[in-house]
């Protein structure tokens, strides 16, 4: 059985006040899925002390690969720990364009994430023009390739893999819910050649311009597991009614 999972991704917004207002509506919804909220570093205080007692869990958006030391400017798995952390997003798209983050660096920090007790949401998805050749499960299963060698399969089974196709992220263009579920499947029987049960067990989200308008349709084929959630969870409401999709969509 997989329970839906969503989880905001806040990117690089918030304030102090505005995340406040954000977080008593939230906390007051009544939402019954798992949900992840993953803010900036700056916020991830405010953001665990919030949600405490919660069904809901705070997330950060990124971490090192490395141990604690001297890694200016970076934050280590121990420390998201030592803040009451449990989710954090590796390998988004735009840290692996803007970032220049490879695909064998985001299997390292999936790997230290479990290692370390906290469950990271696995960012995977193709270009247009890999789409457009064909070649999207070429792409997608060359991103996952180093993180299936990295983590175990059961590891995979308690974290998240967030299929995101590239041009679908902040464009307002959306996979259909046909499209994301034919790739959805694929990645499952991709997991499915490590160990057909964990692959089962595995949450597979969809990420790419996910809204109140759309969500039901997605979360209602058979192997999209909930969503991540980019620039519609910055309005409170719009978040709370994907959830609510999330809510009504029937567990498996």
């Amino acid at each position: 059985m997989r329970c839906k999972l969503v989880a905001a991704n806040w990117k690089m917004n918030g304030s102090y006040r505005a995340n406040r207002a954000w977080l008593e509506e939230f906390t007051a919804s009544g939402i019954e899925s798992e949900v992840a909220v993953c803010a900036p570093f700056v916020y991830l205080g405010q953001v665990a002390a919030a949600l405490e007692g919660s069904r809901a869990a705070p997330g950060a958006q990124n971490l090192s690969a490395d141990a604690p030391g001297a890694c200016t400017g970076e934050v280590a798995a121990e420390m998201l720990v030592d803040c009451g952390i449990r989710w954090v997003i590796v390998g988004h798209s735009e840290r692996r364009t803007r970032c220049g983050e490879s695909s064998g660096l985001v299997a390292a920090k999936a790997a230290r994430a479990v290692a370390h007790g906290l469950k990271p949401i696995i960012c995977v998805g193709e270009t247009l023009h890999e789409r457009d050749l064909g070649r999207t499960m070429t792409a997608i299963g060359a991103q996952l390739a180093p993180v299936i060698d990295a983590c175990s399969a059961d590891e995979l089974a308690a974290s998240a893999i967030a299929y995101e196709p590239v041009w679908a992220i902040g464009t307002g263009q959306t996979a259909t819910p046909q499209q994301a579920q034919d790739v959805h499947a694929a990645i499952r029987d991709l997991l499915s050649r490590q160990d057909p049960g964990a692959a089962a067990r595995t949450r597979i989200v969809y990420g790419g311009s996910v809204k109140s308008a759309n969500a039901a349709d997605l979360f209602a084929q058979p192997d999209i597991d909930g969503g991540l959630i980019g620039a519609a969870s910055l309005s409170v409401s719009e978040f709370v009614s994907i959830c609510r999709s999330a809510d009504r969509a029937v567990v498996r």
